[in-house]
Parts: structure tokens; sequence; C-alpha cells
């Protein structure tokens, strides 16, 4: 039987599960109790059997509660053609060319979540960076036993000269206090179509200084290629997110500013917006 989807939204009063228009509070509080069910889904209709109606949150938090934040990088021909030119005065431009037609794919640690942002709060910028980016991607919620479950809209930051400079330096390009928003919430449906679209809106002053779209039928890899990776001897005891990598790339020229809004819409999972401290 197919499930309809529903979207969980963590906010300060607890976990709120919203179905078509209508909302509902769960009795549990944790998150962390859904990524290690067996069957997340099925467990979310029971638990909603016996929820009462709320208001929907005006506040919300990340969508993340012990889970780590891992990313599969270079799984867009847009992107590998990125990483190359920017890599390419260190040497490093063949790596990306190399890892897009591999078997293995790119696959490496970006947040614990300490260091996640929900949408409507500030995403940073690293203060050694000269060109700072927002990735827009796809997010993955994966259960303990490495299923896929459902789905949220991720901003994986990124310091292009830094990483540009040596591809060893990724770990500091990618991995900072603030560095990955998530949210608005986490949709627990069906798979994503393949035509999903994925669309960005960066803003600077009330005024429009990039956009770009693309859609999940420009990915080379699937999404159960890069879980199965991921989980392919690790663990995972409250389950994990894993980011899948991004079509859109801004200009060579361009770069973040602190103050810019970066909006990030996925089409059947809605809005991720953050602001540039």
């Amino acid at each position: 039987m197919t499930l309809p989807p529903v979207t969980i939204f963590c906010s300060p009063s607890g976990l709120v599960v919203q179905r078509g228009e209508d909302c509902f509070g769960l009795a549990e509080r944790s998150l962390d109790t859904l990524f290690t069910q067996a069957d997340p889904a099925q467990w979310l209709q029971t638990q909603l059997a016996q929820a009462k109606p709320v208001a929907k949150p005006g506040q919300l938090t990340a969508p993340i509660e012990n889970q780590e934040v891992w990313a599969a990088g270079v799984t867009y021909l847009r992107s590998r053609d990125a990483r190359m030119d920017e890599s390419k005065d260190a040497g490093g431009g063949t790596f990306y060319d190399r890892v897009y037609d591999a078997p293995r794919p790119e696959i490496f640690f970006k947040a614990t979540p300490s260091r996640v942002v929900g949408s409507g709060t500030a995403v940073r910028i690293r203060s050694d960076s000269r060109w700072n980016v927002p990735e827009p991607e796809v997010a993955l919620a994966i259960n303990h036993e490495g299923k896929i479950f459902g789905y949220t809209i991720g901003n994986d930051m990124s310091s292009r000269d830094i990483e540009g400079e040596n591809p060893l330096y990724l770990p500091q390009a990618k991995v900072y206090a603030a560095c990955c928003g998530l949210g608005p919430g986490l949709v627990v449906r069906e798979p994503l179509p393949r035509e999903t679209a994925i669309d960005i809106d960066i803003t600077r002053g009330g005024n429009t200084v990039f956009q770009g779209s693309t859609s999940l039928t420009q990915m080379k890899r699937n999404f159960e290629e890069l879980a199965g990776y991921l989980y392919r001897d690790n663990i995972f005891p409250r389950g994990c997110y894993l980011l899948t990598g991004t079509g859109i790339i801004p200009p060579g020229e361009f770069t973040l500013h602190g103050g810019d809004i970066i909006r990030i819409t996925v089409a059947g999972l809605g809005t991720l917006e953050n602001a540039v401290a």
C-alpha cells in the first residue's frame, strides 16, 4: 500500500507532522526514534492515528537530532566540470574527471548536528576564504539499516578556493560552524520522481544576483547507489542524512556576501531559506 507523503517539522515545542493541510503534534519528541524504525513511514502513520491537531509551528529548527550528515560529490556533469576548473592550477583537475566515471562515488563527511542550521537561520562563510558558494541538494534521510525513507533540502556550503587550492583541503572547505542547512522539514514519502526540479535564488539587498535550475534527471548516479556506498562497512545507529550532490554551480566570478539570502526550492519538499552571516 502506498502511504501519503507527510512532513515532519522540528520546533522548540516538539515534533509536528503535516498531512495535507492539517498538522498534528506527536507524543514522541525524539526524531532519533523515527530513524531507528525498520519501517519509518508505517511507524509514523501509527503515531498519527493517536496525534492531536495543532497549529503549524512558526519557528522551525533543523530536522536533525543525532544524525551525522554526509555528502556525495561529482554526481552531476556540471559539478564535475566546475571542480575540474577550480582545481586545474593545483594539478587536481583529473581527480574529478576520474571519480565521475569511476564505479566508486566520492563520499565525504559534511557535518555533525551542531554544525547544521534550519530554514530561517543563518549559514556562515569561512573567514579565511574569498570564494564561497551554496550548493543546493536533495538530502536523503536513511534509517539505521540503510533504508531511504524520506527527503529534505540541503545547502552544502563550500569554500571553492580552499578546495581548489588542494583537494586534500576538502574537509576545511566543507566542515565548519554553520556549514550546512537542512529543511524546512523532513518529507517521508515514496521515492522522488526523476523529473523533480531543484531551483536556487540568491538575493542581495533585495535584488537577485544568481538564479539556477536543474533536475534529478541530470544525475549520473542514483540515490540507492549512493546510500549503499555510504553504508558499506559503516554503521549509523541513529541513521544519517546524505546530501546527493549539486548540478547548479554559480559562475566563477560569483561569491556569497554577508547578508545574502539563499532560497533553495525542491518540488515536493518546499523551500529552504538561509541568510548568510
